[in-house]
């Protein structure tokens, strides 16, 4: 049985969770960080110096970085296909994409965006910073646009570790009050995604213990 260290609010602990309802793997999750707390204590310091969330055990091993979770669930437990292939031609368009959904869309998005739209009370928020990243993050998105036109997934016809970077960012992209632009291939895609069980039980989670009172 794997174990992953985490709550379910945390994006990045989805990122994990998703990926092991897709490739069918038996787990259990531990609430840590955020109001569950355990990140301090010297067990968990010693799985993760860094102190954040997701975790997975697997056996002996102990990995940290949801990305680096991700690829090796899908190498060790995966079958080589359309998820993650084994061929590296074939895996590439994947990889590129998916490293774009985790750093250049990720880091768009949460911290300038959902922390201060979300977690932040209206009073200490930066409105123009905010109105600005928004701006940049509709920006990217219509650079994701042409890439979902005529097919279902980002990479094909078939869901990959690209819809898992990027996908999990948009249910709360669309759920925030935020200035959306319209976008009808990346509209589409998110209404494709919550009608899989697996975005809906891993990704679509209430938020509300992050919010702010004030926000």
């Amino acid at each position: 049985m794997l174990t992953v260290y985490g709550r379910a609010t945390s994006s990045n602990v989805q990122i994990v969770m998703w990926t092991l309802a897709e490739l069918g793997i038996a787990h259990e999750r531990l609430d840590y960080g955020h109001a569950h707390g355990g990140l301090d204590t010297a067990e968990y310091g010693e799985m993760n110096p860094h102190r954040r969330v997701p975790v997975l055990r697997d056996g002996d091993l102990v990995i940290w970085e949801s990305c680096a979770i991700l690829r090796y669930l899908a190498a060790k437990y995966g079958d080589g296909g359309a998820f993650w292939p084994a061929d590296p031609t074939a895996r590439a368009p994947i990889d590129m994409w998916a490293e774009w959904g985790k750093n250049e869309l990720s880091q768009s998005f949460t911290v300038p965006i959902f922390w201060p739209r979300v977690r932040t009370a209206a009073t200490k928020r930066d409105e123009a910073a905010l109105t600005a990243a928004i701006a940049r993050f509709n920006a990217l998105l219509t650079r994701l646009a042409p890439q979902l036109g005529g097919k279902r997934y980002v990479c094909g016809e078939a869901l990959s570790a690209a819809d898992i970077t990027i996908g999990h960012l948009l249910y709360r992209w669309f759920t925030i009050d935020v200035a959306r632009d319209p976008n009808p291939n990346v509209e589409a895609y998110y209404d494709r995604l919550t009608q899989l069980e697996t975005y809906r039980q891993h990704v679509m989670v209430d938020y509300s213990i992050l919010r702010d009172p004030e926000a």
